[in-house]
């Protein structure tokens, strides 16, 4: 009898296997699968143009736990018959908080090949340092780098095969240094601004390289209207010997019910060393619940 059980339970269980293999295969095959993964990618996308808007330093200096803390993640997929595929990411964010002193580092790995043949090797990195004296005056040191492997290969694949080597950014970093200040610290309406010099490097495919120094400056703005609506407007700005950049988004949340917002955006970005220099992009972002 228990035998019987158990042969019975086994053959269940195979058959709930089955029934799953079999639902996502149909899943894939009929499209209910790709409309769902579709559908969950907008919602991602809004969900992150809305949370845009949050600032972990919006109100104060952020408090974390002492010590080391992050995350890391990856992922891979591979492929073979009519197409020979393999990708594989890496994520890692890391912490360290002491006293007035909090350090973040991110890294990114991405790498792609397709029938043998890399089509991606690229690592991105971004270091913050931030030094709270008080709750309004503070230091922060910055440093960004990119790195792609394909740039000085004459045979690479994908998309970069039809950028000259001597176009192909190779290693592109910056580091830079600066004070920051919070002009007002209220509960509904917040303005910190900073600013600092910093170094910025490239490294070409041809081996070529360019250094330059640069200078930033940035500012935060948040105002809450009232409670069930705030604006936000934040500016970059970025000056150099080879061009004078300017980066600002406003944006308008609103929270219609506890079911319905809607963030309402007006992105510009300015680049002197272009034909045309600015260029504008409205965004509407809407979420409803049922």
């Amino acid at each position: 009898m228990k035998e019987n059980f158990r042969i019975a339970g086994l053959t269940a269980f195979a058959l709930l296997i089955g029934t799953t293999a079999v639902h996502a295969q149909v899943g894939t095959l009929t499209g209910t699968r790709q409309i769902e993964d579709r559908i969950e990618d907008i919602e991602d996308d809004v969900q992150d143009d809305l949370e845009e808007a949050q600032d972990p330093s919006r109100f104060g200096n952020p408090e974390f736990r002492p010590g080391f803390s992050g995350s890391a993640s990856l992922g891979y997929s591979g492929s073979d018959g009519n197409t020979e595929e393999q990708n594989l990411t890496i994520g890692a964010r890391l912490r360290h908080a002491q006293g007035p002193y909090v350090q973040n580092l991110g890294v990114v790995l991405d790498y792609a090949e397709s029938d043998g043949d890399s089509d991606q090797e690229d690592i991105f990195m971004v270091y913050e340092g931030n030094y709270y004296f008080n709750e309004q005056f503070y230091g922060f040191v910055l440093g960004r780098a990119e790195f792609n492997g394909l740039a000085d290969d004459e045979d690479a694949t994908g998309e970069i095969a039809d950028v000259p080597l001597g176009e192909r950014v190779k290693t592109d970093g910056f580091i830079g240094v600066g004070p920051g200040y919070r002009v007002i610290n209220r509960a509904d309406m917040t303005w910190r601004v900073q600013a600092g010099v910093g170094l910025s490097y490239l490294e070409f495919g041809d081996d070529r390289d360019e250094s330059e120094v640069g200078y930033i400056a940035s500012s935060r703005f948040f105002y809450r209207i009232n409670e069930n609506v705030f604006l936000t407007n934040d500016t970059d700005v970025l000056s150099s010997d080879e061009a004078l950049r300017v980066n600002n988004d406003f944006g308008v949340n609103i929270k219609m019910t506890d079911a319905f917002s809607t963030r309402v955006s007006y992105l510009t970005d300015y680049n002197e060393s272009r034909a045309i220099r600015t260029d504008n992009k409205l965004g509407v972002s809407l979420v409803y619940g049922f």
